[in-house]
């Protein structure tokens, strides 16, 4: 079911149509924050393709979205892993096809699970760099000739999990830093064919997955945060508005950061601190 719908146009900054014949390339686009960013889009005019690994939710996902605006179009390209960098050109290919060109890119497929350091094997640690960090890659590359040609932009969706040492977060914490830097410096390559680079980086964020495994709860964890409100889907869907917008013209190389101050207080696991990775670390036969 989509978050969004006509209001956010009716009641938004953005004028209506600010993204008319614009067509948006979205790897993790069925996932929660992903789909909101694309919604938010779509409702703005622009056409969309979102791909990811289930067929059957990315096609329910890209139906839903394209039923929220009379004339878009959306399509949904499943069975697609962003760790081959073959299968998201093929991805690319047929967005063209369909839809005539790419002028965004949102690198947003991710995974995340919470493990201490002592129980995360060598091959856990890779498989999420290779789908946060690699898959990011892979996506602006397989899109790389459209970006050129259209003078597109890119978004890269982060963390500020690597901001702070936050435990059980190793991998994505590593695999975040990386595309960080991955921006930056498509940011400088990349800017004189008129293509921007930038990162989006949100932080509690209410409703999402990683919502329910990283924050704390209730009305004490919110008044952790200086804006006294845990983060909506909408919030990221307001930076990615701006960031794609002309408003956004001359930024590119920045870390947009959507969290309400949040990261700021530093690490929200300090009070179960040290004892939790006490506890975790005594485990005898760690994984390799």
């Amino acid at each position: 079911m989509s978050t969004l719908d006509q209001s956010f146009v009716d009641n938004s900054s953005w004028k209506p149509d600010l993204f008319k014949d614009k067509v948006v390339f979205v790897t993790g686009g069925a996932g929660t924050i992903c789909r909101v960013q694309v919604e938010a889009l779509v409702l703005l005019g622009a056409n969309a393709a979102i791909i990811g690994r289930n067929p059957e939710k990315t096609a329910k996902a890209a139906a839903e979205i394209q039923a929220l605006r009379p004339g878009a179009k959306v399509i949904g390209i499943g069975s697609i892993d962003v760790r081959e960098v073959d299968q998201l050109a093929g991805a690319a290919k047929k967005t063209v096809a369909e839809l005539g060109k790419i002028d965004f890119v949102i690198a947003g497929a991710a995974g995340n699970f919470l493990s201490d350091f002592n129980h995360l094997s060598a091959n856990a640690f890779k498989s999420v760099v290779s789908i946060d960090l690699l898959g990011s890659y892979n996506t602006v590359k397989a899109t790389f000739s459209e970006l050129k040609k259209n003078k597109g932009a890119i978004l890269f969706v982060s963390a500020t999990l690597h901001y702070y040492g936050v435990p059980f977060q190793a991998h994505v914490g590593a695999a975040k830093a990386g595309i960080d830097a991955l921006s930056n410096a498509l940011a400088v390559e990349l800017g004189p064919l008129g293509i921007r680079s930038n990162c989006i980086a949100p932080g509690a964020i209410a409703g999402t997955e990683g919502f329910e495994r990283l924050s704390p709860s209730g009305a004490d964890g919110q008044g952790k945060v200086p804006l006294a409100r845990w983060g909506t889907t909408r919030d990221i869907a307001e930076s990615t508005v701006f960031l794609f917008s002309p408003a956004a013209s001359y930024v590119t190389g920045t870390i947009q950061v959507v969290d309400g101050g949040y990261w700021h207080l530093g690490n929200f696991a300090g009070e179960f601190y040290p004892d939790v990775i006490k506890n975790q670390n005594s485990i005898e036969n760690p994984k390799l």
